[in-house]
C-alpha cells in the first residue's frame, strides 16, 4: 500500500549546502536498497565518534535533502530519513534513525529523530511501531 505523501516544499540553499545535500543523496541511495540490518550496521558505524543531533540540525538537513531531491521530497521516505542522517553526520552530529510499522491501515515508514522526537514528520507517528533503529547516546545525559 503506498502512503500519500504532499510532497515537501524546497528551501534556498547555500551553493556549498546544495552540493553537499547532493551528495548526501547520492550515498542514501544505493545504502537504501541493503537488507534492513546491514543497513543499520552501516548507519551505525557512519555514527561512531559524533555526538548526537538536535533538532534544529536534523531538522535543518531534512529541509536541504527534500530540496534537492524529488524523491526524497515525496515518498522516499527510506532514502531521505538515510541521506539526512548523512548530511548531518558532515557536520559531526547524528540523529537517529528509525524505521517502523502501523497496523491500522498497514503502512511501512522511516524517519530520523533528535533526542526521541520525530523531525520533520506528521502527527500520526505515534501510530508507528519502530521495528528497527540506530540511537546515539546522548552523551550530555551521562
Amino acid at each position: 500500500m503506498t502512503m500519500p505523501v504532499v510532497a515537501e516544499q524546497p528551501v534556498p540553499l547555500t551553493w556549498q549546502r546544495h552540493v553537499t545535500a547532493r551528495w548526501a543523496v547520492a550515498v542514501a541511495r544505493p545504502l537504501a536498497l541493503l537488507p534492513p540490518r546491514r543497513l543499520r550496521r552501516v548507519l551505525w558505524a557512519v555514527g561512531l565518534g559524533t555526538r548526537p543531533a538536535g533538532a534544529a540540525e536534523t531538522l535543518e538537513a531534512r529541509r536541504a535533502v527534500v530540496s534537492v531531491s524529488a524523491r526524497c521530497a515525496g515518498q522516499g521516505c527510506l532514502q531521505r530519513s538515510v541521506a539526512t542522517l548523512l548530511l548531518c553526520r558532515l557536520r559531526g552530529v547524528t540523529p537517529d534513525w528509525c524505521t517502523g510499522v502501523r497496523t491500522q491501515p498497514f503502512r511501512a515508514h522511516a524517519w530520523v529523530e533528535a533526542r526521541g522526537v520525530p523531525i520533520g514528520e506528521s502527527a500520526d507517528m505515534a501510530l508507528f511501531h519502530t521495528v528497527l533503529s540506530v540511537r546515539r547516546p546522548d552523551r550530555r545525559s551521562s
